[in-house]
């Protein structure tokens, strides 16, 4: 199955759009509740929704993800990318996010930290 994704508040919205038109299974948060939500609140929303979190801030993350591990708790996976794309990179950051989609399964993200960083292939 391939995965499902939550992208937090840092990520352009337009990003979900451009993937569900693709035929992927993508929302942002932006879209769910315009209330500003803490990270481990994204990730609880993610988790419960069954979906991976995308987001930049991986310093947070990595936190996060370690003490949920540590905790027993489970996630669909946080995806982190190390880059931060600007809304005029939103082609090249869809390109890949959708090759990551199709590399890794849903069942290969659970409860795992993933960088996005290792799917792009050469762009600047």
């Amino acid at each position: 199955m391939r995965p499902r994704l939550y992208l937090d508040e840092d990520v352009a919205v337009e990003l979900a759009r451009m993937l569900r038109a693709l035929g992927h299974d993508a929302v942002s948060a932006h879209e769910l509740d315009p209330i500003r939500l803490e990270d481990e609140e994204h990730l609880a929303r993610a988790a419960s929704q069954g979906r991976a979190i995308l987001t930049y801030n991986y310093r947070h993350f990595l936190r996060i993800g370690t003490e949920w591990f540590q905790a027993g708790h489970s996630h669909a996976g946080i995806v982190i990318s190390y880059r931060q794309y600007s809304r005029d990179e939103l082609g090249v950051l869809r390109q890949v996010v959708v090759s990551m989609m199709e590399a890794l399964s849903a069942e290969a993200l659970e409860d795992t930290i993933a960088t996005l960083d290792q799917f792009r292939s050469g762009e600047t």
